[in-house]
């Protein structure tokens, strides 16, 4: 066991888009992501998300309408739902859990697409 200090390990990258695994639980990781700008629509066949965030604000494009998140706020994004993270500071921290089948792009492969990722 060993205990994850949020504020240190995300100063330890500072790529966008790109989750690294800080743990595991069950079948599930817990990654930390940093997020600028807007993201791709897409979704997850098979993945429930949950987006907490830690610093900054997101705002969790959904074609029912958009969801805006502050710092300490959750939301757990149903497997099937369509949805485009956005960051609507310059930068914004999120920890996500997510079952370890999930590729950050769900059903869109593209140049943001991580199939392999860093672990902390």
């Amino acid at each position: 066991m060993r205990k994850v200090n949020l504020k240190e390990s995300f100063n330890l990258f500072s790529d966008f888009w790109s989750p690294k695994i800080v743990g595991e639980i069950n079948d599930s990781y817990v990654k930390l992501a940093k997020f600028s700008g807007k993201f791709n629509w897409h979704h997850h066949e098979h993945e429930d998300e949950l987006f907490l965030v830690i610093n900054g604000r997101l705002r969790m494009g959904l074609r029912t309408g958009d969801i805006d998140l502050e710092p300490g706020e959750f939301i757990i994004v149903p497997k099937g739902t369509e949805h485009c993270p956005e960051a609507l500071t310059d930068e914004c921290s999120v920890v996500l859990l997510e079952p370890k089948s999930t590729l950050n792009t769900g059903n869109i492969i593209n140049e943001r697409t991580v199939h392999d990722l860093e672990k902390l």
